[in-house]
């Protein structure tokens, strides 16, 4: 929170004055950290609520947002949250665009799912997404068994294709926990969504190197 508060005279059939206490310190367009610059504000008087214009800080971005600010008391109103903004999509290598884009694409609507707070079905999401990233990955290995691969859980996928002692390691667990989430009690109480999140990067960088690996070792024989 800033100890400079926003002064502000919003009017709206009648002038209040008002000090708007804290501001988000990352712009929802660009994602940079700034100290917003306040533009101008409307009050709804019903709920006592100001939705405050601020401007990016970021002068290769300098775009305007609103922010929703609740009454304290009198004259003082507490930041809330930001009521417009794009969201964040995860990245990812060459290597992992080309096994699997569906995985991508199921992965990114988890995590939009987790930036709106969704907590309840974004773990659901996080679990669908490795299934797909193993499945294709084991198919771009196992041409031939592309079929079977498509019809067995993804345990025994893992179980009886995946060699490599660490990816099998990590890909497990990652769907124990992915498994958490889909059911109406847990096993592992201890783990949460970033426990799974790790998980998968884990068992992502493990598929990279092992593409790699292969890359290099075809190339400098």
């Amino acid at each position: 929170m800033n100890e400079q508060p926003f002064q502000v005279l919003s009017n709206n059939n009648r002038d209040v004055y008002a000090y708007l206490y804290g501001f988000p310190n990352e712009c929802p367009y660009c994602h940079k950290h700034i100290i917003p610059q306040f533009k101008s504000d409307y009050l709804e008087k019903e709920q006592y609520v100001i939705y405050a214009t601020l401007l990016c800080s970021n002068s290769e971005c300098d775009k305007t947002f609103i922010a929703e600010y609740s009454r304290d008391n009198q004259m003082e109103f507490l930041y809330e949250n930001i009521v417009k903004y794009s969201v964040i999509s995860e990245n990812f290598s060459e290597e992992i665009i080309d096994i699997s884009p569906k995985f991508i694409e199921i992965y990114n609507e988890a995590y939009f799912a987790e930036q709106n707070n969704l907590f309840e079905i974004c773990g659901v999401g996080y679990r669908k997404a490795l299934e797909f990233l193993i499945k294709d990955y084991l198919i771009t290995l196992f041409p031939d068994k592309e079929s079977s691969i498509k019809k067995s859980t993804i345990s025994n996928c893992i179980e009886s294709h995946v060699e490599d002692l660490k990816l099998k390691s990590t890909a497990k667990r990652a769907i124990w926990l992915g498994n958490d989430h889909t059911h109406y009690e847990k096993k592992w109480e201890t783990k949460d969504l970033n426990d799974l999140k790790t998980l998968i990067k884990l068992t992502i960088n493990w598929i990279e190197s092992e593409i790699l690996t292969k890359k290099f070792n075809d190339s400098m024989q």
